[in-house]
């Protein structure tokens, strides 16, 4: 095993900004969803935030990602901008999908992000998709797609793996294993004790890391990512992790012990990439109390833009729709 791959004192203060801010931003749409502000449900990323930004840190804004029910921390990751997916959680018109979307579906395409997908596992086979494509361009891009191991049990995950690995695609599979797929306990539904077993019987390289720790996803991400930009073909990357939080906002977390959750909490990855920055003395109390008084303030600015942003109108139900006219109609000018 090469030695582990460290971003620079400037990246990694980056990268605990951008975790930083992917909890603030969690944290006050679960306030404003509690005060009926944000419509909807709300499936909240807090806990996993080292995985995205481990991750995304290596992508550019031509690389694709596709994402899941939990998408707002692989958006603020990718590049997506504050404003616009708090305005897209509050269904403004200047939302990243002009309010059509809605939390499960926040993306922007000029970042690199397909707008994420709900149904499970859907999103495996639409980044292999966009891998084929960068393969058939010669463009070296890749694509990557985030989903939790309960999408390790669809279909979509093997055919698509295999699929991966016979065409040799510039993809990386991003299983983010948070040990309950809702409220169904890993081991319940998996007989093997890792996902990343699995990458073995499709001939393709798969690796487990920490993901509670920033730096190791950034170390596993970076190698998985340059492998498949050098040709070398799609990494099934297991990232073990912990929700902080239910499901959704209607989840009590009857089916877990606090204890359990306890314990996660002193893994939390934000807190262990500060202590390791004032360890090293890139950092002081100081100033990360102003970096998150800055991430607190873009927030702000975030939920004032979305809160003075338009609604969408009745007739923007019509645009963006992909529809063929009947032949009898266009001679017709539409009318019938």
């Amino acid at each position: 095993m090469p030695e582990p791959r460290q971003p620079d004192a400037a990246l990694m203060i980056t990268m605990y900004r951008q975790m930083l801010t992917i909890r603030r931003f969690e944290e006050r749409c679960n306030y404003l969803y509690m005060q009926g502000r944000i419509p909807s449900t709300l499936h909240l990323y807090v806990g996993q935030e080292a995985v995205a930004v481990g991750v995304c840190t290596h992508l550019s804004h031509e690389d694709a990602i596709a994402s899941t029910h939990r998408p707002h921390g692989h958006a603020i990751a990718k590049g997506v901008s504050l404003r616009s997916i708090m305005a897209e959680l509050f269904a403004k018109s200047t939302g990243c999908c002009q309010g059509k979307g809605g939390s499960m579906h926040v993306g922007d395409v000029s970042v690199g992000m397909f707008p994420a997908i709900a149904i499970v596992g859907a999103g495996i086979p639409v980044a292999a998709g966009a891998a084929l494509a960068a393969k058939l361009l010669r463009n070296g891009r890749v694509a990557v797609t985030f989903f939790g191991e309960g999408a390790a049990n669809e279909g979509a995950f093997h055919e698509t793996l295999n699929m991966a690995a016979i065409w040799n695609l510039p993809a990386i599979f991003v299983c983010e294993n948070n040990l309950y797929a809702a409220s169904t306990p890993v081991a319940t539904a998996f007989k093997i004790e890792n996902i990343a077993d699995r990458a073995a019987a499709y001939g393709l390289p798969g690796e487990i890391v920490d993901g509670n720790d920033v730096l190791a996803v950034y170390d596993a991400a970076g190698r998985s990512i340059e492998r498949a930009r050098q040709g070398d073909g799609p990494t099934l990357l297991e990232c073990k992790t912990y929700r902080q939080v239910g499901h959704s906002r209607s989840d009590p977390r009857t089916y877990r012990a606090r204890e359990e959750e306890e314990a996660w909490a002193h893994l939390d990855p934000i807190p262990r990439l500060a202590q390791h920055l004032i360890a090293l003395g890139l950092a002081t109390d100081d100033s990360l109390a102003t970096i998150e008084k800055e991430v607190d303030d873009a927030i702000d600015d975030a939920v004032a833009f979305a809160e003075s942003s338009p609604s969408p109108q009745p007739e923007d139900a019509l645009t963006h729709v992909f529809y063929q006219e009947a032949p009898h109609l266009a001679m017709t000018g539409g009318q019938p």
